[in-house]
């Protein structure tokens, strides 16, 4: 069996939310907790959330969740790929692939996850879903290329390198477009309320 990691990437900045969205309680749970959770049930190792200035508050609102790394990124104002690099040399030596999920993304469902980690290793390097057309997280990228996000700069997560290697990528895709919406702004958050009932 592959060892699968995974990266939470929860450092932003929140700016269109107007405060710190990942803390906001959706469905009486806080919104970065939905990632983590979805990691823990999918028995991926390790489980590493890579965090800014609300550290201890995820600390203390996930202290009841076992087998979590949290990781404080001092360079979280620099960008997406500061956090990203220091989620994958963290688990550089100890996985055979990792997914990278994105905090704000409560929607994804297990289906998901379980239909990416079944096509990792069939001749592929990256596996990223589709919904309704749209590309989308989390994202499993393969050991091979772990170094290659340690050089990345800026605030991307790594277009670049996904578009170099798009003949070894496999797309699945999926119907529902609500599954990969990000919360960014007081909407979103409205309508994530709605979509889970």
């Amino acid at each position: 069996m592959p060892k699968i990691g995974a990266i939470i990437l929860a450092a932003g900045l929140s700016k269109r939310m107007g405060q710190s969205k990942l803390l906001l309680s959706l469905k009486g749970k806080p919104l970065f907790r939905y990632p983590l959770e979805q990691a823990i049930r999918n028995h991926m190792q390790p489980i590493c959330l890579i965090a800014g200035q609300h550290m201890q508050a995820f600390q203390t609102e996930s202290s009841d969740l076992l087998n979590v790394e949290y990781i404080y990124n001092p360079r979280y104002e620099k960008g997406m790929s500061s956090s990203l690099k220091i989620g994958i040399e963290n688990i550089k030596y100890r996985t055979d692939a990792t997914i990278i999920f994105l905090a704000d993304q409560p929607f994804v469902p297990d289906l998901v996850l379980q239909s990416m980690i079944e096509q990792f290793g069939k001749d592929t390097r990256i596996v990223r879903p589709q919904y309704q057309g749209n590309f989308g997280h989390p994202i499993l990228i393969d050991k091979s290329l772990y170094d290659e996000f340690l050089n990345l700069e800026g605030d991307h997560g790594g277009k670049e390198i996904i578009n170099k290697y798009k003949n070894d990528t496999k797309i699945l895709s999926f119907d529902n477009t609500f599954w990969g919406m990000d919360i960014d702004t007081p909407e979103d958050y409205r309508k994530g309320e709605q979509f889970l009932v």
